[in-house]
């Protein structure tokens, strides 16, 4: 047998369109190895481990993936330079492949380990697996990185050299029948729970890559034509729901670009696509302006909001967290949220802008709540859509785009089918209460069996007067700037 390479899987959990993996299969037998390097002694990378719906998913794509590679994937739980190192030692392997992750811990962690393996004489080949652009392949005319989406995404990425196309899935050689020193079992690993929680959410979820290719081409044949008007309303199922399989690997971006451009080139979809499309931007600029600007996940990238009178509520925050806060849709959300581990982009904007607008608390709070509690916790994803809707990202939404949750629940979700498939308190009630429960009258709750106070919630604050608020204190900000 020639000598083994290892393969080194992260955020790619998948054969097809896995340039680590398609390139290490052309070199030799493979050893592909998963390595869970959280609750090290590196606080600023433990703080962002993925939180407990993460890993959730990640125990169900480690699983499946290995059942994809015949069950020769090795899991370590440890420092990733140290068992590597130790598995070069008992394999003979001469070369370590891996796709790049974009984490300013992870940046700086694979910089190490290429530095230490290649000065002990290891081959080390990084690829490009998570993004359809490297984040240092597009700047403006002057060098300088782009701030605003639009000309990053049209005049930047688009006029840049095309993705490269995706990769077929390699013709493998595994090193097969044998365990090595600190190999533990999925099981071993713990990601799951101890909490019942978990269930519901597997449950809801087909965690694969197949599944991840299903869905896709689910999307792109039944749900594009209407997705432009659709992917508003979160009663339809109207989006792709793909970014849980994105951030962990199940299918890649470039797959998304090419086969959406090829199976939609047809008349009446352009528009359609196109929006579809720029949601993949997005979510480029969303990796790119944390590549740019590391510390994104703490600091406010717009620093007038250093100054920002946030308030400290914990009272508050929970009744957001457990959709307790007596506004249907925003409750809804939270409630879907903890049922299946997402929440419709709509309603997470309604959300986010109901926390830190109109109950002023600090975008932290909800950052860190979506993060434990998504399936689809993105760092760069999840920090940029949270400084957006703050208003304190780059070519974020106005501090003073105050979403109305009545509003926005009535234009939205019209009838109520958001509102009572997540809320089943509220089932019964009319159409027309269902945004405004306190407005009806008693004969109307008590028909539809709502006790406002006891079977759901009062209002927990005032629209207009937090509104209010919230400019005002966006007013004092201003002058203090």
């Amino acid at each position: 047998m020639s000598t083994p390479v290892i393969v080194w899987l992260r955020h790619d959990l998948r054969l097809r369109d896995n340039p680590a993996l398609f390139y290490a299969a052309q070199q030799g037998p493979v050893i592909p190895v998963f390595i869970d390097d959280t609750g090290g002694s590196d606080t600023a990378a433990d703080e962002w481990s993925p939180g407990a719906a993460s890993r959730c998913w990640l125990h169900h794509s480690l699983d499946s993936v290995n059942q994809q590679l015949e069950g020769c994937l090795k899991l370590f739980r440890g420092d990733p330079l140290k068992i590597l190192s130790q598995l070069i030692e008992e394999t003979g392997a001469d070369a370590v492949f891996w796709n790049r992750c974009y984490t300013p811990q992870a940046v700086s962690r694979d910089s190490q380990i290429k530095r230490e393996l290649k000065s002990a004489g290891i081959n080390v080949h990084s690829y490009n697996g998570s993004l359809l652009w490297e984040p240092w392949e597009i700047s403006k005319g002057d060098g300088t990185p782009y701030k605003v989406f639009t000309p990053f995404f049209r005049n930047g990425c688009l006029s840049a050299p095309p993705p490269d196309e995706p990769l077929p899935r390699p013709g493998l050689q595994l090193v097969t029948g044998k365990d090595y020193a600190n190999q533990i079992s999925l099981k071993q690993l713990q990601l799951l729970p101890d909490h019942p929680w978990y269930k519901r959410i597997s449950e809801h979820w087909e965690i694969s890559e197949d599944a991840a290719w299903k869905r896709l081409q689910q999307f792109i044949s039944e749900r594009l034509q209407n997705y432009q008007k659709g992917r508003d309303f979160p009663s339809l199922e109207a989006t792709s729901t793909l970014s849980p399989y994105l951030q962990w690997g199940q299918i890649s971006p470039r797959q998304i670009w090419y086969y959406s451009q090829q199976q939609a080139n047809r008349p009446g979809l352009e528009d359609a696509l196109d929006t579809f499309l720029k949601e993949l931007g997005w979510r480029e600029f969303s990796y790119y302006q944390l590549y740019h600007t590391p510390g994104m996940t703490r600091e406010n990238l717009n620093q007038r909001f250093n100054h920002f009178p946030w308030r400290n509520d914990p009272d508050r925050c929970r009744d957001w967290q457990h959709g307790r806060t007596g506004f249907p849709v925003i409750d809804a959300g939270m409630r879907e949220l903890w049922q299946t581990g997402y929440m419709h982009n709509r309603v997470r904007m309604l959300a986010g802008s109901f926390l830190v607008k109109n109950q002023l608390q600090h975008w932290h709070h909800g950052a860190r709540w979506f993060w434990d509690t998504l399936v689809d916790a993105d760092l760069a994803s999840n920090s940029a859509s949270w400084q957006w809707v703050a208003g304190c990202g780059t070519d974020a939404a106005p501090y003073f785009r105050i979403f109305n949750p009545v509003t926005q629940g009535q234009k939205f979700d019209p009838d109520g089918t958001y509102v009572r498939r997540y809320l089943p308190e509220l089932a019964r009630l009319p159409s027309r209460y269902i945004h405004t429960p306190w407005e009806a009258p008693e004969s109307v709750l008590s028909e539809a069996g709502v006790i406002l106070g006891q079977t759901y919630p009062h209002p927990v604050l005032d629209l207009k007067e937090t509104r209010r608020e919230a400019l005002d204190a966006f007013g004092q900000l201003k002058e203090h700037s």
